[in-house]
């Protein structure tokens, strides 16, 4: 059994961030670093670090004169990231499905398997985005284009805290399996066409769920 060891700093990032995406934490709420580290029993240093940190992954804003807050959700960003990732990430994948090779989609079928086992355990929401993120990469590894999926990991960096959300409370986990096993098959019929269209669809429809559950959140 392999023991993670968590530094304080990653430690207050995962409360930090869970209070956030659960909304325990609303959006625009200051984040008054004496109360949190009062709160959570660690001193100043490793609470700074972890509001950079998550400032990094967009969930939290700086402002001069203010300190730090609580980011806003918006359906305006959601729709710019969604459709941005359907746009380069199915350019991606049909590159990829030219050249890709057999061990790569082994290894997406062993990620796709580790996925499943993820959702609704213990810190499902941190595991399955890794995983995510991993499975898509590994389906774009044969596009040799590092500049392209180097903005696909920044595009879904700064989309995560939407995609996590979808998981957690958009109902996302209960589409997220069979769409991926569907993608997957046509990846691994080399059919692009079929591959690309239900990338798209299932990057848009996580767009259109969470831009519902956004407004149904802001009139309650």
């Amino acid at each position: 059994m392999v023991i993670e060891y968590k530094t304080r700093t990653q430690l207050v990032v995962e409360i930090i961030r869970e209070k956030i995406l659960s909304g325990e934490i609303v959006a625009g709420q200051a984040l008054r670093q004496v109360a949190l580290a009062n709160e959570l029993n660690v001193s100043r240093i490793p609470v700074r670090e972890a509001l950079l940190q998550l400032e990094a992954e967009g969930l939290v804003t700086f402002e001069p004169h203010k300190g730090a807050s609580a980011t806003k959700l918006s359906a305006a960003q959601v729709d710019e990231l969604f459709e941005l990732r359907a746009m380069i990430e199915g350019d991606l994948l049909a590159a990829s499905l030219v050249h890709i090779s057999d061990d790569a989609l082994v290894q997406a079928t062993d990620i796709l398997v580790n996925l499943d086992s993820a959702l609704g355990k213990e810190n499902a929401a941190n595991t399955w985005s890794e995983l995510n993120s991993a499975f898509h990469n590994c389906l774009y590894s044969g596009a040799n284009r590092p500049q392209t999926a180097n903005l696909v990991n920044i595009l879904n960096k700064n989309a995560d805290r939407y995609i996590r959300m979808h998981l957690l409370w958009a109902g996302g986990i209960s589409k997220a399996g069979p769409e991926h096993a569907e993608l997957l098959a046509f990846c691994k019929a080399r059919d692009i066409d079929n591959a690309v269209a239900k990338l798209k669809l299932h990057i848009l429809n996580s767009r259109d769920e969470i831009k519902a559950f956004l407004s149904q959140r802001e009139a309650s």
